[in-house]
Protein backbone atom coordinates (compact mmCIF):
# COMPACT_ATOMS: atom_id res chain seq x y z
CA UNK A 1 0.00 0.00 0.00
CA UNK A 2 1.20 3.64 -1.13
CA UNK A 3 2.18 5.90 2.13
CA UNK A 4 -0.23 9.01 2.55
CA UNK A 5 -0.16 11.99 3.53
CA UNK A 6 -2.38 13.58 6.58
CA UNK A 7 -2.88 17.09 6.62
CA UNK A 8 -3.95 18.81 9.88
CA UNK A 9 -4.80 22.59 10.64
CA UNK A 10 -3.62 24.25 13.28
CA UNK A 11 -5.97 26.67 15.29
CA UNK A 12 -3.46 29.44 13.86
CA UNK A 13 -4.16 28.41 10.70
CA UNK A 14 -0.72 26.41 10.05
CA UNK A 15 -1.04 23.41 7.57
CA UNK A 16 0.56 20.32 9.07
CA UNK A 17 1.65 17.62 6.34
CA UNK A 18 1.95 13.78 8.48
CA UNK A 19 3.56 11.20 6.31
CA UNK A 20 2.18 8.26 7.29
CA UNK A 21 3.98 5.07 7.17
CA UNK A 22 2.62 1.84 5.64
CA UNK A 23 2.75 -1.39 6.84
CA UNK A 24 6.13 -2.17 5.32
CA UNK A 25 8.29 0.31 6.84
CA UNK A 26 5.93 -0.31 10.33
CA UNK A 27 6.78 -4.50 10.34
CA UNK A 28 10.30 -3.86 9.01
CA UNK A 29 10.78 -1.40 12.26
CA UNK A 30 8.63 -4.09 14.55
CA UNK A 31 10.94 -6.60 13.40
CA UNK A 32 14.47 -4.84 14.05
CA UNK A 33 12.76 -4.22 17.68
CA UNK A 34 11.93 -7.73 18.14
CA UNK A 35 15.45 -8.91 17.27
CA UNK A 36 16.35 -6.40 20.19
CA UNK A 37 13.85 -7.53 22.83
CA UNK A 38 14.83 -11.07 21.60
CA UNK A 39 18.58 -10.71 22.47
CA UNK A 40 17.42 -8.68 25.55
CA UNK A 41 15.29 -11.62 26.87
CA UNK A 42 17.76 -14.29 25.93
CA UNK A 43 20.42 -12.47 28.28
CA UNK A 44 17.98 -12.07 31.22
CA UNK A 45 17.52 -15.67 31.34
CA UNK A 46 21.26 -16.50 30.98
CA UNK A 47 21.72 -14.43 33.70
CA UNK A 48 18.70 -14.80 36.14
CA UNK A 49 18.60 -18.59 35.17
CA UNK A 50 21.98 -18.99 37.52
CA UNK A 51 20.36 -17.72 40.35
CA UNK A 52 17.81 -20.47 40.80
CA UNK A 53 14.38 -20.22 42.21
CA UNK A 54 15.01 -16.77 43.54
CA UNK A 55 16.37 -16.05 39.33
CA UNK A 56 13.32 -17.77 38.22
CA UNK A 57 10.99 -15.10 39.72
CA UNK A 58 13.20 -11.83 38.73
CA UNK A 59 13.05 -13.19 35.19
CA UNK A 60 9.56 -13.14 34.90
CA UNK A 61 9.18 -9.65 35.75
CA UNK A 62 12.73 -8.66 33.66
CA UNK A 63 10.81 -10.32 30.87
CA UNK A 64 7.44 -8.43 31.18
CA UNK A 65 9.15 -5.62 31.44
CA UNK A 66 11.12 -6.28 28.05
CA UNK A 67 7.73 -7.60 26.34
CA UNK A 68 5.19 -5.09 27.70
CA UNK A 69 7.16 -1.84 28.83
CA UNK A 70 10.17 -1.86 25.93
CA UNK A 71 7.93 -0.09 23.19
CA UNK A 72 5.81 2.24 26.06
CA UNK A 73 8.95 3.57 27.44
CA UNK A 74 10.88 4.40 24.01
CA UNK A 75 8.27 5.92 22.69
CA UNK A 76 7.41 7.88 25.76
CA UNK A 77 10.70 9.33 27.04
CA UNK A 78 12.48 9.26 22.88
CA UNK A 79 10.32 11.31 21.08
CA UNK A 80 7.64 8.07 19.71
CA UNK A 81 10.85 6.04 18.57
CA UNK A 82 11.76 2.95 19.68
CA UNK A 83 15.30 1.89 18.34
CA UNK A 84 13.27 -0.32 15.46
CA UNK A 85 11.11 3.59 14.50
CA UNK A 86 14.44 5.18 14.69
CA UNK A 87 16.67 2.81 12.40
CA UNK A 88 13.51 3.03 9.80
CA UNK A 89 12.95 6.98 10.76
CA UNK A 90 9.71 6.58 12.22
CA UNK A 91 7.95 7.76 14.77
CA UNK A 92 4.48 8.12 16.75
CA UNK A 93 2.76 11.28 16.88
CA UNK A 94 -0.61 11.80 18.00
CA UNK A 95 -2.80 12.23 15.66
CA UNK A 96 -2.93 15.94 15.39
CA UNK A 97 0.75 15.91 15.13
CA UNK A 98 1.39 16.94 18.97
CA UNK A 99 4.20 14.57 20.74
CA UNK A 100 2.60 11.08 22.11
CA UNK A 101 2.20 10.71 25.37
CA UNK A 102 2.30 7.60 28.24
CA UNK A 103 -1.23 7.19 28.26
CA UNK A 104 -1.60 7.25 24.30
CA UNK A 105 1.59 4.81 24.31
CA UNK A 106 0.13 2.45 26.97
CA UNK A 107 -3.58 2.31 24.87
CA UNK A 108 -1.70 1.76 21.66
CA UNK A 109 0.28 -0.82 22.57
CA UNK A 110 -2.32 -2.82 24.99
CA UNK A 111 -4.13 -3.14 21.88
CA UNK A 112 -1.72 -5.15 20.36
CA UNK A 113 -3.50 -7.96 21.83
CA UNK A 114 -6.35 -7.58 19.12
CA UNK A 115 -4.33 -6.41 16.64
CA UNK A 116 -2.28 -9.83 16.40
CA UNK A 117 -5.89 -11.73 16.01
CA UNK A 118 -6.24 -14.35 14.92
CA UNK A 119 -2.53 -14.91 14.40
CA UNK A 120 0.65 -12.97 12.64
CA UNK A 121 -1.20 -9.21 13.33
CA UNK A 122 -3.78 -10.16 11.12
CA UNK A 123 -6.34 -7.36 12.56
CA UNK A 124 -3.71 -5.13 12.61
CA UNK A 125 -2.44 -5.75 8.71
CA UNK A 126 -6.29 -5.74 7.71
CA UNK A 127 -7.11 -2.64 9.60
CA UNK A 128 -4.03 -0.31 8.08
CA UNK A 129 -4.98 -1.53 4.44
CA UNK A 130 -8.49 -0.14 4.81
CA UNK A 131 -7.60 2.93 7.15
CA UNK A 132 -6.37 6.15 4.82
CA UNK A 133 -3.10 6.39 6.53
CA UNK A 134 -2.63 3.23 7.44
CA UNK A 135 -3.77 2.72 11.26
CA UNK A 136 -3.47 -0.64 12.91
CA UNK A 137 -6.33 -1.00 15.75
CA UNK A 138 -4.20 0.58 18.34
CA UNK A 139 -4.01 3.64 16.46
CA UNK A 140 -7.30 4.34 15.98
CA UNK A 141 -8.02 4.06 19.37
CA UNK A 142 -4.93 5.16 20.73
CA UNK A 143 -5.18 8.60 18.77
CA UNK A 144 -1.98 8.08 16.93
CA UNK A 145 -0.06 7.99 13.62
CA UNK A 146 2.68 6.34 13.09
CA UNK A 147 4.86 8.72 10.46
CA UNK A 148 7.85 8.90 8.43
CA UNK A 149 10.36 11.64 10.13
CA UNK A 150 13.93 11.64 8.39
CA UNK A 151 16.55 12.88 10.29
CA UNK A 152 17.41 15.68 8.72
CA UNK A 153 14.92 17.62 7.69
CA UNK A 154 15.19 19.89 4.32
CA UNK A 155 15.78 23.40 5.19
CA UNK A 156 13.49 25.81 3.94
CA UNK A 157 13.98 28.97 1.84
CA UNK A 158 11.47 30.83 4.16
CA UNK A 159 14.20 30.08 6.72
CA UNK A 160 16.82 32.78 5.49
CA UNK A 161 14.04 35.55 5.04
CA UNK A 162 13.33 37.82 8.47
CA UNK A 163 9.59 38.06 9.38
CA UNK A 164 7.60 40.13 8.00
CA UNK A 165 4.12 41.46 9.40
CA UNK A 166 1.43 41.47 7.16
CA UNK A 167 0.57 44.66 5.99
CA UNK A 168 -3.44 43.46 5.82
CA UNK A 169 -5.28 40.96 8.20
CA UNK A 170 -5.28 37.62 5.76
CA UNK A 171 -7.54 35.09 5.68
CA UNK A 172 -7.38 31.40 6.76
CA UNK A 173 -7.10 30.16 3.12
CA UNK A 174 -4.64 33.26 2.22
CA UNK A 175 -2.95 32.46 5.39
CA UNK A 176 -2.55 28.97 4.26
CA UNK A 177 -1.61 29.96 0.69
CA UNK A 178 1.44 32.17 1.26
CA UNK A 179 2.71 29.21 4.03
CA UNK A 180 2.76 27.05 1.20
CA UNK A 181 4.33 28.81 -1.01
CA UNK A 182 7.56 29.81 2.06
CA UNK A 183 7.77 26.31 2.49
CA UNK A 184 8.54 24.83 -0.98
CA UNK A 185 9.88 27.96 -2.48
CA UNK A 186 13.30 25.88 -2.31
CA UNK A 187 11.96 23.69 -4.77
CA UNK A 188 11.22 26.32 -7.27
CA UNK A 189 12.90 28.11 -10.33
CA UNK A 190 13.67 31.41 -9.62
CA UNK A 191 11.31 32.86 -12.48
CA UNK A 192 8.34 30.13 -11.25
CA UNK A 193 9.08 32.10 -7.53
CA UNK A 194 8.01 35.34 -9.10
CA UNK A 195 5.35 34.36 -11.34
CA UNK A 196 3.39 32.87 -8.23
CA UNK A 197 4.45 36.01 -5.94
CA UNK A 198 3.05 38.66 -8.72
CA UNK A 199 -0.31 36.66 -8.81
CA UNK A 200 -0.76 37.60 -5.00
CA UNK A 201 0.79 41.05 -5.37
CA UNK A 202 -1.85 42.49 -3.25
CA UNK A 203 -1.04 40.39 -0.01
CA UNK A 204 2.39 41.73 -0.48
CA UNK A 205 2.08 45.02 -1.81
CA UNK A 206 5.40 44.09 -4.37
CA UNK A 207 6.13 42.23 -7.42
CA UNK A 208 9.07 40.76 -8.67
CA UNK A 209 11.81 39.34 -6.55
CA UNK A 210 10.43 42.01 -3.91
CA UNK A 211 7.39 40.36 -3.82
CA UNK A 212 8.92 37.04 -3.42
CA UNK A 213 11.09 38.27 -0.50
CA UNK A 214 7.95 39.54 0.94
CA UNK A 215 5.98 36.51 0.97
CA UNK A 216 9.21 34.18 2.67
CA UNK A 217 8.78 36.85 5.52
CA UNK A 218 5.06 36.84 5.83
CA UNK A 219 5.59 32.92 5.76
CA UNK A 220 7.95 33.28 8.38
CA UNK A 221 5.66 35.66 10.57
CA UNK A 222 3.07 32.99 9.88
CA UNK A 223 5.08 29.77 11.14
CA UNK A 224 5.48 31.88 14.34
CA UNK A 225 8.97 33.20 13.88
CA UNK A 226 9.54 36.30 15.07
CA UNK A 227 13.85 37.01 15.07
Amino acid sequence: MLDTVREVHTPEGVALRLPAAGPVPRAAAWLIDLVIRGALVFLALMLFGMLGRFGAGLYLVVLFLIVWGYPVAFEALYDGQTPGKRALSLRVVSADGAPIGWMASFVRNLMRVVDMLPFGYGAGLVASLADPWSRRLGDMVAGTLVIHAPRHAVQMQALAVAPLVPGTPLQTHEQLAVIGFAERAHLLSEARRQELADIVAPVSGARGEAGVMRLLGIGNWLLGRRA
